[in-house]
């Protein structure tokens, strides 16, 4: 049972930020793909691979970061860093996730299962990138929006420009919400020779940060208005620009304690996102 409690807390299924972090903009493509009525099955499926995609990614994310985690403050206790379980586990927890959710996805058609290659590559190759791109966060966005494509893949069978728009948009809001996440670790990884957003943005982080939550709502708002939405979504955008404007508040003193509240945070931004969407279709 220790065992299992070890394994739970590697996937940090304690931690569910991450989870909700890539389940609003999947929701939102299939709300779109499916104009309002996506089947409830194939909701469930992207629901539950959501969850099992993502704690994959923790695991493999450990075991890469295993030498690096132990110099930094925040990631010192985790089971692997610790040496509470062994590299071969991680592995192995991803493992077994990664096969749980392409079983998940079999029912579905040809175009979802072919997406789900590249969706896998991006999501074990991400934590090799903060060794040498300097803003790994916009690769982040791809691995946190690839459900976006595929969940027009499994509605329409196809990906259209809008799905791919989509995805921009997730780049420019993971690069928002992780560089702020990214403050917290700053002087760690500096030390560590990490590359990150926040360093490769020094003095500008603030502004960069911003900026990105723009670009990310303008983008997600042209994409709704491209589909026919309009009153109730631009309220929702409107909520989600006033979630941007709170994390203004409280990253500008670039206080860890401040930004780490940001990050988190982004579980509204993305909640008001994707209410618009659903209220808009459902009042039609």
């Amino acid at each position: 049972m220790n065992r299992l409690n070890l394994y739970f807390r590697l996937v940090r299924l304690h931690k569910p930020i991450g989870i909700l972090l890539l389940l609003w903009p999947t929701l939102m493509a299939l709300w779109f793909a499916a104009g309002g009525r996506p089947d409830w099955h194939i909701v469930l499926i992207f629901t539950l691979g959501t969850v099992l995609m993502r704690s994959a990614g923790c695991a493999i994310n450990d075991y890469a970061d295993r030498d690096f985690d132990k110099h930094v403050k925040r990631t010192v206790d985790r089971p692997l860093t610790a040496g509470k379980i062994h590299g071969w586990e991680a592995l192995m927890v991803a493992g077994v996730l990664a096969l749980a959710s392409f079983l998940l996805i079999l029912p579905l058609n040809t175009l979802t299962k072919q997406m789900s290659v590249p969706a896998l590559i991006v999501a074990a190759s991400y934590p090799y990138f903060k060794r040498f791109f300097a803003i790994p966060q916009a690769y982040l966005g791809i691995a946190f929006g690839f459900g976006i494509p595929m969940g027009f893949a499994a509605v329409q069978g196809q990906v259209p420009a809008a799905a791919w728009l989509m995805l921009l948009g997730n780049v420019f809001w993971s690069v928002a919400y992780d560089t702020a996440y990214a403050m917290v670790d700053r002087d760690d990884d500096i030390k560590l020779g990490m590359k990150t957003s926040a360093i490769t943005f020094g003095r500008f982080d603030v502004l960069a940060i911003m900026l990105c939550y723009v670009a990310a709502l303008g983008i997600f708002w042209a994409v709704g208005w491209h589909f026919g939405l309009r009153i109730w979504f631009t309220l929702g955008m409107l909520a989600a620009a006033g979630c941007a404007v709170y994390h203004y508040t409280l990253i500008r003193t670039r206080d860890r304690t401040g930004c780490f509240a940001a990050f988190v945070h982004n579980n509204w931004l993305g909640a008001m996102m994707f209410a618009g969407v659903a209220v808009d279709y459902a009042l039609r």
